[in-house]
């Protein structure tokens, strides 16, 4: 993405925000409440009530801004929510099999996936029936999430806070099955998240530091360090004038294939 700027009932909450993702690459978004992380992720998905100002979205070439959320998510986009939606009387086996059918991908084993994809994060099989995060507490809805990334197999995964809810082991089974993704396929991912602890399993190739709705920062694992110790402080009042670690290839679109 390039010169993102989107607005909230009317308020600007990004200003013109630069960021490039490539196949199995992992950027980590940090940053404190109220800095723009969740509306960078609603943004890109094409979530309604959020109005973009200026700039581009593209991920192979293809201007995602121009494309309903469903033409996104086909194109090779899947988010992970930070609060999963439950969708009652919607079985989780039936709205796989549809997406795959959607992008041409359809007819094959989905409920031998799912349980293969349940086995790798430990996820309960009797969940598998259930209507669609009907009755999960809040980490088995993550997990839930990290299934359906395994089945659906995307280009791009946009992480919003996968860790919130789940405990270490679960944590460290999460992260590792993205990690795996990476390496397998060449997933791209950003991973929106406010701790490090996230980051010691998912190894993250950038991390951001997003603050009033720019990116103020960029560098590599160190970064997450750092703020682990120091906190955000510095940067929530630098207001863009924070220090800029960047890497010489750290703006441009989003892009699924270039390595």
């Amino acid at each position: 993405m390039q010169g993102l700027r989107a607005a909230v009932a009317g308020k600007e909450i990004l200003r013109g925000v630069d960021l490039r993702v490539r196949s199995g690459e992992v950027h980590a978004v940090m940053g404190p409440n109220g800095s723009g992380k969740s509306t960078l992720a609603h943004v890109i998905m094409g979530r309604p009530g959020y109005e973009v100002l200026a700039g581009s979205i593209t991920l192979d070439g293809v201007d995602l801004l121009a494309l309903a959320p469903w033409q996104r998510a086909a194109a090779g986009l899947f988010s992970a929510m930070q609060y999963p939606t439950e969708v009652p009387g919607v079985a989780l086996a039936d709205m796989l099999e549809e997406a795959l059918v959607a992008v041409g991908r359809g007819g094959g084993d989905v409920a031998g996936r799912m349980r293969r994809e349940a086995e790798r994060i430990g996820f309960d099989e009797r969940f598998l029936s259930r209507p669609l995060n009907v009755d999960l507490s809040g980490g088995e809805k993550k997990r839930n999430e990290t299934l359906q990334l395994g089945v659906l197999q995307p280009s791009i995964a946009i992480l919003d806070e996968v860790d919130s809810g789940l405990d270490i082991d679960a944590l460290r089974l999460v992260a590792r099955r993205v990690e795996a993704e990476t390496e397998e396929r060449g997933l791209g991912v950003l991973a929106i998240t406010h701790y490090r602890r996230l980051l010691k399993e998912l190894r993250p190739d950038v991390v951001h530091v997003l603050s009033r709705g720019r990116i103020v920062a960029r560098g590599g694992a160190e970064l997450a360090d750092e703020l682990e110790t120091t906190g955000y402080a510095g940067y929530a009042e630098s207001d863009g004038a924070g220090p800029n670690r960047e890497r010489p290839d750290g703006d441009g679109p989003m892009n699924g294939n270039a390595r």
